[in-house]
């Protein structure tokens, strides 16, 4: 499959990254998301240029983090099944960007953001991942979302 070139899902590939290592040592996001770019910039110079909307990324990232207890608790209600510490970590990070991207910051369309978590997913998680994404992120708009719910049914 070929990697996207989209500078918005860059964005998103760059703030899973991020997330993914801060959920391991949670050293300051900030400085990660430097570190990222700053490797990304290295990169560029030898390969073609990879275009990433880097306020974007870092949008994703502070919101994230700064909304993580409301992100967390909308997860456990939409996904009453897995408790957080029994979800794949980078099922779990996509799923955070996405719910902060859709629910909390409303900065793209609610179908571009759940197709973006799904191709996250598919590119970086395990072989359910994308269904268990699309699933959750389902629930979250019928639940948390009546309107953009009823405006997907017509």
């Amino acid at each position: 499959m070929k990697a996207k070139r989209d500078p918005r899902h860059q964005a998103r590939v760059l703030a899973l990254q991020s997330l993914f290592e801060w959920s391991f040592n949670s050293i300051d996001i900030e400085e990660i998301l430097k570190r990222h770019l700053e490797d990304i910039t290295a990169a560029d110079s030898k390969e073609p240029q990879i275009e990433i909307d880097r306020e974007l990324a870092a949008f994703l990232v502070r919101g994230t983090t700064e909304n993580l207890d409301t992100v967390d608790k909308i997860i456990e209600s939409c996904a009453s099944e897995w408790p957080i510490s029994q979800i794949a970590k980078v099922d779990l990070e996509i799923l955070r960007i996405a719910i902060f991207e859709l629910y909390i910051a409303r900065n793209s369309p609610p179908k571009v953001a759940i197709d973006e978590a799904v191709e996250l997913a598919k590119e970086f998680g395990g072989e359910n991942s994308s269904k268990f994404v699309n699933g959750v992120l389902g629930t979250v708009v019928k639940q948390l979302m009546p309107e953009v719910a009823k405006e997907t049914k017509k």
